[in-house]
């Protein structure tokens, strides 16, 4: 599954949790250690009986649910504040808190699908996610090792229905190699790995009334036109209310009330 977050890099030594950094530019991230460690599927140190490499790395995403996100949305509204646009831009201000009780209360969740190291435990990308499930990682259940085309366009179909069901947002999935010897055969482009390819599902899109449009007062005098449409479901969750910007936006869409 391809998770609709913000990407993580924890660094292990010993079983241990030593730092937590995001992907940055993708050359320098930032370190977001102490914020990580509220994260309560990040474990802080494995108990698996030591049968993990000494130093590894493991990457994923951070993610805001759903739930989390409509309630943070609803808090935000009542204090006049502006409104997350999406689960990921939530789980990206959250995680750049410079209070970590701040991000213990809004709930990340995390995924973790690729591990680095010298001494994995297998060849292939698949058993060692396997592996790390077992040392205490959270990995999505929705992975599987497909032999055929069929066997992925089946994944794709089964994924562009069901996905409307997880607590996260999704927006496609990720076809990789298995084999880690292969992987580095096929090497990198100067922006992506040559073994790996996402697909995309095709953005949700629904109809609704457009009923008014309010404006919010932020905290610095910032002036926000908000739509308020009749609710609708999207992407897992109820929407009734979409910043519009600002009035060259509005001008630009030629909105009036009343309009779908």
């Amino acid at each position: 599954m391809k998770y609709d977050g913000l990407s993580i890099s924890l660094i292990y030594e010993h079983g241990r949790l030593v730092r937590a950094v995001t992907r940055g530019d993708g050359v320098q991230g930032d370190d977001v250690t102490q914020n990580v460690r509220t994260i309560r599927c990040i474990p802080l140190q494995l108990t698996d009986g030591g049968e993990y490499p000494d130093e590894f790395e493991i990457r994923g995403e951070i993610l805001m649910p759903w739930k989390s996100f409509e309630a943070l949305n609803e808090e935000r509204e009542s204090r006049e504040e502006p409104l997350f646009a999406n689960p990921r831009n939530a789980a990206s201000g959250t995680l750049k808190s410079k209070n970590s009780s701040v991000v213990a209360e809004r709930k990340l969740d995390a995924f973790l699908y690729y591990l680095l190291g010298e001494q994995l435990p297998f060849d292939g990308h698949f058993e060692n996610l396997e592996a790390a499930r077992k040392w205490g990682f959270k990995i999505s259940e929705g992975m599987k090792k497909a032999r055929t085309l069929q066997e992925i366009y089946d994944f794709i179909d089964y994924w562009d229905t069901e996905r409307k069901n997880l607590p996260v947002a999704t927006d496609g999935i990720v076809l990789k190699v298995n084999s880690l010897r292969q992987q580095r055969t096929l090497g990198y482009t100067a922006k992506s790995p040559r073994w790996a390819i996402a697909y995309k599902f095709q953005a949700e899109r629904a109809c609704t009334r457009l009923n008014e449009i309010t404006f919010q007062v932020g905290r610095t005098g910032a002036v926000t036109p908000v739509a308020n449409m009749d609710p609708v479901q999207l992407a897992g969750t109820v929407v009734k209310r979409a910043t519009l910007h600002n009035a060259d936006v509005m001008k630009q869409l030629d909105l009036h009330i009343g309009d779908m």
